[in-house]
């Protein structure tokens, strides 16, 4: 019977259902209309229907439905009564007077809107005077001495308030922010300083936390069951903390807030939407900041990765790198300090997982290797400019460093070879002398990377093949004063390539770059067998080369490499196992690597040498700033030159002439001479120093070589046609001057 009168619920029509709702006094049962009244209504339906609304309609049916099926109403009755008690006055007219728009009964004046703007400003800013209290120091000494006895968190909030003011006013939002209003200077610092020395404390007392030292787990303030009640001021203070960094300009209060904000990691880490605003923050100040703020923003990310792997790792890393590379796009002494401090940094940073560290080396070194194969490919300009650029050659330099570091590892040892095979098809792209600097950056990664992870690299070839291809005896057409620095440049120009000192600088980068790679190898059992090729090739450049500057340094190198070379042999000589024992060989190399080698203990006094010269080429200073060297003026020089050769070949002509002629043509010589030795001298160091390195080098010479090279210096810049017996009686026609001009002044 139930089931049978539900359906029957179920089956009234939506407007009979949606008025079940309406409350209305109980109707009596007496009310209900018969058939007689029914028909007498039902004379006019239609005008009815205007006149009532759908209340009444309602009614009605529910009246029908008493006397057609008495069963179903009795079920109304026990079941829902608020079907059949509603309010039965009509609702039509109160939904047509909300419908349409009646007329006021008397007109408002008329008035712009700008005035009622006015005045709602006008009513805003006397509610915010009435409600804004001002901050002064006064208040700043009772919130302090209030935190520090007995904090509470309606303190706390009342402090998180007026720091949340303080905040605002550094971005033009005025001087107050809810309750509070800063407006003067010296209360900001005085509230910034006290939040930032006081708030820890505070929070760690609120939460009831207790800190261990020894513990290296980061305690949570979720943990606290106080957490809940002060989430929200917390939230409120950390955002503050983050809008504060972003708008500070002088290094020290940032460093400041850095410090504060590393305290607070803990924190950060139980709010993901205020960690990742803070993480942004750092990340500017990591990239751009002054060093010390540096160090501070790389620790808080260090902190939050570490605490927090899963979440945190995986993007900070991304944004590290990308950072990294946006700010390798220039380099110059001032910038590489930068560059080397990130690039440590971000090494600390791909160490704490070495499974993401793979995932990312594997995607950044083949996107590399894809930009090496389109260069390759492609063979234009763009596709070249794409590879040889500062942020490929520091991309590479990074990897390599971060493989090295992190080696021995089983997960990262198979990016090794495809990184080696990327630098050397870099090597290879164009190898022209131009781009020589570029290949001591690439030679110097493939370096770092053999020594630190015990893997072959074949390094010297690409360095030896530079002695074959530059003539260093042929002299240099331009003098150039300042030193070329190879560790900020990747290409040379066409005048570069003219200079002096790109062959001085060329041979120093060889020499470093050579004893670097045989100091990783000084202690190997085969390094006699590896220095066999360059010791042939370093002997054939010295029987070619007749310039002492160049020669010099080589046979120096040569004669270490050969020294180290005869020690291996000897201590090899007295091994008793053989070569495919590795076990026995890897001691072996050990035990001669604790012990020294002759290279090894010459690297390390040079090594401290050349990190000086480092440090001032770094600062900016030349290496060759005791040399005071003249300013050259070519055109005037060779002018000078024109004219003393006419002179002196008007002078020597007359050989027959008496010998008070010659004393007075010889005069006359020595004073033209003299007044051209200095300008000659200083002009022409480069053919001079030639010259001298040309006599001291020649077999057969006399004992008296000093003398010797002052006439040739003499002679050299004004009578080069003359002949060595010639240059001689020259001499001794000066010391017959010198004498008779003594005699004179005694007269």
């Amino acid at each position: 019977m139930a089931a049978k009168q539900k359906k029957k619920l179920q089956d009234l029509s939506m407007d009979e259902f949606l008025l079940s709702g309406f409350d209305s006094p109980d109707e009596d049962e007496s009310e209900v209309e018969t058939p007689k009244q029914k028909k007498k209504k039902d004379v006019s339906p239609k005008i009815n229907e205007r006149k009532k609304g759908k209340a009444s309609q309602h009614k009605e049916q529910l009246s029908r439905l008493k006397n057609k099926d008495p069963e179903f109403y009795k079920f109304l009755q026990e079941n829902d009564q608020t079907l059949l008690n509603f309010d039965d006055t009509d609702s039509s007219e109160d939904e047509d007077e909300k419908k349409y728009h009646k007329l006021p009964s008397a007109l408002e004046e008329a008035s712009s809107d700008d005035d009622d703007e006015d005045r709602q400003k006008g009513s805003k800013k006397a509610k915010k005077a009435v409600e804004t209290i001002k901050v002064t120091d006064k208040m700043i000494e009772g919130w302090k001495a209030a935190m520090r006895t007995d904090p509470t968190p309606r303190l706390f909030r009342e402090v998180i308030q007026a720091f949340k003011a303080a905040v605002a006013t550094t971005k033009g939002e005025g001087g107050g922010q809810g309750r509070y209003t800063v407006a003067d200077s010296s209360v900001f610092n005085a509230l910034v300083l006290f939040c930032i020395k006081d708030i820890h404390a505070t929070l760690q007392k609120l939460l009831s936390l207790k800190p261990d030292k020894d513990q290296k787990k980061l305690v949570l303030p979720s943990s606290s069951p106080k957490w809940q009640r002060n989430q929200t001021d917390v939230k409120m203070y950390l955002s503050g903390v983050v809008q504060l960094l972003s708008c500070l300009t002088e290094a020290t209060v940032i460093g400041a807030v850095l410090q504060h904000a590393n305290q607070l990691i803990s924190y950060y880490l139980c709010l993901p939407k205020q960690c990742r605003h803070l993480v942004k923050q750092l990340m500017k100040q990591w990239s751009t900041g002054e060093e010390t703020n540096r160090v501070l923003a790389f620790l808080a990310l260090n902190k939050i990765c570490r605490h927090k792997q899963e979440a945190n790792l995986n993007p900070i890393l991304k944004q590290m790198y990308i950072s990294y590379v946006q700010n390798c796009k220039f380099t110059s002494p001032n910038v590489l300090p930068m560059i080397n401090f990130m690039q440590r940094t971000l090494t600390e940073m791909y160490a704490l997982d070495t499974q993401t560290t793979y995932q990312h080396a594997f995607i950044y070194i083949r996107q590399l290797a894809i930009h090496l194969r389109n260069a390759m490919t492609m063979k234009n300009k763009e596709t070249y400019q794409s590879v040889y650029n500062w942020q490929f050659i520091h991309c590479l330099s990074l990897w390599c460093r971060v493989l090295s570091t992190l080696h021995p590892s089983d997960v990262l040892h198979p990016l090794i070879y495809p990184l080696c095979q990327v630098i050397i098809g870099t090597i290879k792209l164009v190898p022209t002398s131009r781009y020589y600097p570029l290949r001591m950056h690439c030679c110097r990664a493939l370096t770092l990377l053999s020594s630190s992870t015990n893997t072959f690299v074949p390094v010297l070839p690409f360095l030896l093949e530079i002695f074959q291809e530059v003539d260093f005896n042929k002299k240099p057409g331009r003098m150039s004063k300042k030193p070329i620095n190879f560790a900020v440049i990747l290409k040379l120009n066409k005048i570069n390539l003219m200079e002096k000192a790109y062959k001085d600088g060329l041979i120093d980068q060889l020499y470093d770059l050579i004893l670097e790679y045989f100091h990783t190898q000084a202690s190997t059992i085969g390094f006699p067998e590896l220095a066999l090729p360059t010791i042939i090739q370093l002997k054939a450049f010295l029987k070619e080369c007749k310039v002492a500057n160049y020669s010099k340094p080589i046979r120096q190198l040569l004669e270490k490499i050969q020294e180290n070379s005869s020690y291996i042999t000897g201590r090899r000589q007295k091994a008793a196992f053989g070569v495919a024992d590795a076990a026995a060989v890897a001691a072996w190399e050990k035990q001669t690597q604790e012990e020294g080698t002759p290279l090894s203990r010459y690297y390390s006094q040079w090594k401290k040498l050349r990190e000086k010269e480092i440090q001032l080429e770094i600062s900016g200073k030349e290496r060759m700033e005791d040399l005071n060297l003249p300013e050259i003026k070519r055109k005037k020089v060779q002018e000078k030159k024109e004219e003393d050769r006419k002179e002196f070949k008007d002078l020597f002509q007359s050989d027959s002439d008496s010998d008070e002629d010659d004393t007075g043509l010889k005069i006359k010589g020595k004073k033209s001479s003299a007044g051209s030795d200095d300008d000659d001298d200083d002009d022409d160091l480069e053919d001079m120093s030639d010259l001298s390195d040309d006599a001291g080098m020649e077999e057969g010479d006399s004992g008296d070589e000093e003398e010797e090279e002052e006439g040739n210096e003499k002679a050299s810049g004004a009578v080069q046609p003359l002949s060595s017996a010639a240059l001689m009686k020259l001499a001794e026609g000066d010391e017959d001057v010198v004498e008779d001009l003594q005699l004179s002044d005694d007269d």
